[in-house]
């Protein structure tokens, strides 16, 4: 198995993230955003740009797919079942599929429709991409964290090793990836919401305050419901993930507070409505979450 052609569904701000990267590495031949025909023909005359320098992304229907080597899936979670349907054709019996999606149960959704041997697990940490209209602008590339969880997907993950090495995307292997992607999620429930709720970027939620310390609230229900499940967070891992956030553009603020500006519909229930969800199976109190879910929903009904 060798990755030579990608296609990318979803233009939000992994999917250009990623997109240029590898356009960058390869080509602009060598990456394709998929899409259904309406939005194809919307979009195939925008004008993109990457941190300021003008970018040709190549758009077409998935419906005329055939199919490619890589699939990055990098949409909403409320797009994942028909983008699903959609990438049908781009994928064939060898075609590896990644999600750079937040939440934790992506890869579980694709793998009812396609070989879980080639859905690798994969997590996207610590960049600070931004998309306002067809501009991205990022200060942090972040990295893919990937990992395997079952034997036969090693041929698979060893295509995506030598293609990320080859494109120079940043990446980090990690012999527990479920912990990974449970580490991601609880650093999203709290800066995503916390950001959104009170309408801030990354320097204001993490600055000592009220705040932070909600946001911590919301983070440490996360760590008491992934004990429940199985996962092992800990203090230290929470502490690490504030520590990041510090790190980025501050300024800057996430992908679901991008949306709240923009005015589409927010991605509260794959983070509180998961965690409220998970903490009713276990009999673990959510309060922190339950104010984020309230307090999300009544912004959303505001808009419309």
């Amino acid at each position: 198995m060798e990755i030579k052609r990608t296609a990318v569904f979803g233009m939000g701000a992994l999917g250009l993230l990623f997109g240029s990267q590898i356009a960058r590495a390869e080509g602009e031949d060598a990456v394709t955003f998929l899409m259904n025909q309406e939005r194809a023909k919307r979009h195939q005359q925008d004008r993109y740009s990457v941190n300021g320098i003008e970018k040709h992304f190549q758009i077409e229907e998935a419906e005329d797919a055939v199919p490619y080597d890589l699939v990055i899936v990098a949409v909403k979670y409320k797009d994942l079942k028909d983008v699903v349907e959609e990438m049908k054709p781009a994928v064939g019996p060898d075609t590896v599929i990644i999600s750079v999606m937040n939440g934790i149960s992506s890869e579980d959704i694709l793998a009812q429709t396609y070989l879980r041997r080639n859905v690798i697990d994969c997590v996207a940490i610590g960049m600070d991409a931004m998309r306002e209209g067809t501009a991205l602008r990022y200060t942090k590339p972040g990295r893919l964290q990937i990992g395997v969880t079952e034997g036969d997907q090693k041929p698979a993950f060893q295509a995506l090793v030598s293609f990320l090495e080859r494109t120079g995307i940043p990446y980090e292997i990690c012999p527990d990836i479920r912990r990974s992607m449970w580490n991601k999620f609880m650093l999203n429930v709290g800066i995503n919401q916390a950001c959104t709720v009170y309408e801030t970027d990354y320097a204001h939620a993490t600055a000592p305050g009220p705040i932070l310390d909600e946001m911590i609230g919301a983070m440490t229900e996360v760590i008491r419901i992934a004990e429940a499940e199985g996962i092992h967070l800990t203090q230290e891992d929470l502490n690490r993930c504030v520590e990041l956030e510090k790190t980025l553009k501050p300024d800057g603020y996430p992908s679901m507070r991008q949306d709240a500006v923009a005015k589409r519909p927010t991605e509260v229930d794959m983070f509180a409505g998961t965690v409220i969800q998970l903490g009713e199976k276990h009999g673990i109190p959510t309060p922190v979450n339950r104010k984020y879910m309230e307090a999300v929903r009544r912004m959303e009904e505001r808009w419309g």
